[in-house]
């Protein structure tokens, strides 16, 4: 016959068996998720309050995980995974120069067996839990030097992640690899055969993608479960890198999409809802929000204009502003020669931190567009900078091509803290997230995790 425990003693079991259940929890809420490109809101932002500040190739690594073939994707997170893609040619790859220069076109499509995959790491150790080949073919179109044709960025909301390759297709996966739905793309044509990198964006149930090119230009809602087209919007022409952004105001939801020719906004069937020309004649960076405002802008370095636009909800028509002028009726502010090439801009405690390709930083004051200080050069620099600049724990984080980081104070005056140093084999273009206390940042070699002692 079973005995019956003393009253005492089952509370002390049930009392263990709570703080088991509590302790299981916080080890799996013990990491943030990183969903999308820069994360939260697409604003490059981190909030644990133990992430590291010192590293080098062996310093702080958690671990690090060699990383095949070529991608400039960024790392995305949920709970204990890490998903991210690559291509890996069959044969050699050229590699590519550091810096900003001309002559990175690459006209010749590669006649190699190209082979891209995707793959899904533990956060904890970095040990792959499952990879995924979606597609094996010598590739139809062109890439600049530069360039990957594995340059956007994943997207997951938690039960699947989708992995878009522009010239191919996306692809659907559970978060155990299970292929879910796949759709596939006709390969177009981009400026100079540059290639794509606008990553896709999720909100609600649908799957956004956007695909800028010089032949057939399109953004697109598919639904997310099932992979089945929604709506498709019918674009002008013209080949564009920057990833869209679903801005959430206090009047209504809108699909951001910045290009060359102009900005518009879509509400969430795909009608437009405003536009506005005035953008530099390449646009790469991502926009985001804060406090009300919407923050865009597109600074080619051989262009005339490099604006940082700042826009308040509400718009409806052209909403264009004279290159005179720094304000009208929705464009609160814009500066027209402030914005940088490459990375996106980072509002973090009320400043907006400018990082140039040259490794040039400025700081403004998001309400007005006044600035706190003026391209100030980053010391000891030699290299161009491509990733977007992150920020948590009151210190804002550079990332050159050279695998260097350079840590600032966050304030209204430039101070350098220190410099981190990856390897020399390492070269940096990925944009880094950030998990919990974890920070990824992915090389032209491999991933790091990097966490504090």
């Amino acid at each position: 016959m079973m005995r019956r425990l003393p009253y005492s003693t089952l509370l002390t079991v049930f009392a263990a068996f709570v703080f088991s259940l509590t302790s299981l929890n916080a080890i799996d809420n013990s990491h943030s998720n990183w969903h999308q490109f820069r994360g939260e809101g697409a604003r490059g932002i981190g909030t644990g309050d133990s992430l590291p500040e010192h590293w080098s190739a062996n310093q702080n690594i958690a671990w690090k995980v060699d990383l095949p073939g070529r991608g400039w994707s960024s790392p995305v997170v949920w709970g204990n995974k890490v998903f991210v893609s690559t291509v890996i040619n069959s044969s050699e790859s050229e590699d590519p120069k550091k810096g900003l220069y001309l002559g990175g076109n690459r006209l010749d499509i590669p006649q190699t067996i190209h082979t891209w995959k995707v793959y899904c790491l533990d956060l904890k150790d970095g040990v792959i839990l499952w990879e995924r080949t979606v597609h094996e073919a010598n590739p139809e179109t062109s890439i600049h030097l530069k360039n990957s044709y594995a340059s956007e960025t994943p997207t997951t909301d938690g039960k699947n992640v989708y992995f878009y390759f522009g010239n191919v297709g996306v692809f659907a996966f559970d978060l155990d690899g299970k292929p879910l739905w796949s759709k596939r793309f006709e390969p177009r044509q981009t400026r100079h055969g540059w290639g794509t990198a606008a990553s896709p964006i999720l909100h609600g149930n649908r799957l956004y993608l956007l695909n800028d090119n010089d032949e057939e230009s399109w953004l697109k809602a598919l639904d997310k479960n099932s992979g089945e087209e929604t709506w498709k919007v019918e674009r002008e022409p013209e080949s564009n890198w920057s990833t869209p952004y679903v801005w959430e105001n206090d009047l209504r939801t809108e699909i951001i999409v910045p290009a060359t020719n102009k900005v518009t906004s879509y509400d969430l069937d795909g009608n437009e809802l405003w536009s506005f020309k005035g953008m530099s004649s390449i646009t790469i960076a991502t926009p985001y929000s804060h406090d009300g405002l919407l923050y865009v802008s597109s600074g080619y370095v051989g262009s005339r204009h490099k604006p940082i636009y700042a826009i308040r909800p509400g718009a409806t028509g052209d909403i264009s502003i004279d290159e005179t002028l720094r304000s009208n009726d929705y464009i609160v502010w814009c500066d027209w020669r402030a914005a940088p090439y490459n990375p996106s801009t980072l509002l973090y405690e009320d400043q907006l931190y400018v990082l140039l390709d040259r490794g040039m930083l400025s700081s403004m004051d998001p309400k007005t567009g006044a600035f706190h200080f003026e391209r100030e050069r980053i010391p000891g620099n030699k290299a161009g900078f491509t990733a977007s600049p992150w920020a948590y724990n009151g210190k804002v984080f550079y990332l050159n091509e050279n695998s260097e980081t350079f840590v600032y104070k966050a304030g209204k005056s430039p101070e350098l803290l220190h410099v981190n140093q990856l390897a020399e084999d390492d070269m940096g273009m990925a944009t880094p997230a950030i998990a919990g206390n974890r920070l990824l940042i992915r090389t032209s070699a491999r991933m790091y995790c990097i966490a504090a002692d």
